[in-house]
């Protein structure tokens, strides 16, 4: 194999990506091999690659060393070899524990697209400040357009017809780890993209009347009446685990068996492979929070789960239905606790799933030790 010669003009490129920036975090820079060089791929379609991280205490010097591939103290240097096709369309990630993760990933299943969707998007929820002033007099930041709060869905009185159209809303004040409790503070008017057709609203004068003050600021692409993305409505109904995008600590996954309609902010598992409350377990224990903090998506030490990383995840193919219900029987007790209080220390019982959940993965007491952190 050819060896590789980083140009004038990478080494600029390199200096610039490092010199240039000022946070303080760890930097990942990976310098691969183009499988159109000319190389050598006897180890069935294995590539090469060179991975190297920059430490926040690193310097020019660690920058120097590397373009003699050396490790200093300030730099994680890895030599991984990639096989491509076992990357094609994931996120490619290096780490010195891909054994590790190998062993996680080996024999297991993963989520389907479609059990996997993103909550909605609004043109508009509540009337920000911008268009307020753009509306002019009569019109307060903060009022309801698509959402409302139970005072102004009581003050439109709507008919039995109209409250089709009006779906509970719940955000992050309901929504927690293992649990959403059930009293939603606001409400949405749900209307899906065949309310791009304005005679489709004739029918609800009144929710019409209430969305015609606002049409001017609209931009939805199914504007005037219907939301920007309303999404299958059949994932905000019945049993499900909504998953929150951005997590700071731990990454959030919350079982749900009643009518929960999310934004874009959540994702929603819906599947019938698996035990929802089982597979609640295993997504909020700390086997997952470790494979999608080296896996997955990180915005600092902030867990970023969008649905790439969600279709990542390595999930038990054919547990046992006593593998099942050893979590499903603890998950009941974390929701038992959490329903009279959403902020009960559950932290014994979650403690017993990661123990069954490092038995259903077969891994060993050394491995345990270093998904902890100990």
């Amino acid at each position: 194999m050819k060896p590789l010669i980083l140009s004038f003009f990478a080494v600029i490129l390199i200096y610039s990506l490092f010199f240039d920036q000022d946070e303080k975090r760890e930097r990942d820079y990976q310098f691969g091999l183009d499988s159109s060089m000319n190389l050598d791929k006897e180890a069935l379609g294995q590539y090469p690659t060179d991975s190297i991280s920059f430490l926040a205490s690193s310097n020019k010097e660690d920058m120097l060393s590397l373009l003699e591939k050396q490790k200093t103290i300030n730099t994680k240097y890895l030599t991984p070899k990639i096989k491509r096709s076992a990357f094609a369309d994931k996120l490619l990630t290096f780490n010195e524990n891909d054994s590790i993760f190998e062993k996680i990933a080996e024999g297991k299943t993963f989520l389907q697209d479609t059990e996997v969707a993103q909550g909605i998007v609004f043109p508009q929820d509540f009337l920000n400040k911008k268009n307020a002033k753009e509306l002019g007099e009569g019109f307060s930041q903060g009022e309801g357009i698509f959402g409302l709060t139970n005072a102004e869905l009581r003050n439109l009185k709507l008919p039995k017809n109209e409250k089709e159209l009006i779906k509970p809303y719940y955000t992050s004040d309901e929504i927690h780890r293992y649990i959403v409790t059930p009293n939603n503070s606001f409400w949405m008017i749900y209307t899906d993209s065949s309310f791009k057709n304005s005679a489709k609203m004739k029918p609800y004068p009144i929710l019409k009347a209430h969305l015609d003050k606002y049409k001017k600021i609209f931009t939805s692409d199914n504007k005037p009446y219907g939301l920007h993305r309303a999404r299958e409505e059949h994932f905000f109904q019945s049993e499900k685990i909504i998953s929150q995008r951005k997590c700071v600590g731990m990454p959030l996954f919350s079982y749900c068996d009643f009518d929960t309609y999310v934004t874009q902010t959540y994702f929603i598992i819906q599947t019938g492979r698996w035990n929802m409350k089982f597979l609640t377990g295993i997504l909020n224990s700390k086997l997952i929070a470790f494979w999608l903090k080296n896996k997955g998506k990180m915005q600092g030490e902030n867990y970023q789960v969008d649905k790439e990383p969600l279709l990542n995840i390595p999930l038990p193919k054919n547990p046992s239905e006593s593998q099942q219900k050893s979590i499903i029987d603890l998950v009941d007790k974390i929701l038992s606790k959490k329903r009279e209080n959403s902020e009960s220390d559950t932290s014994s019982l979650e403690k017993q799933i990661d123990v069954f959940v490092y038995k259903l993965y077969n891994l060993t007491p050394e491995e345990v030790t270093i998904i902890e952190g100990k």
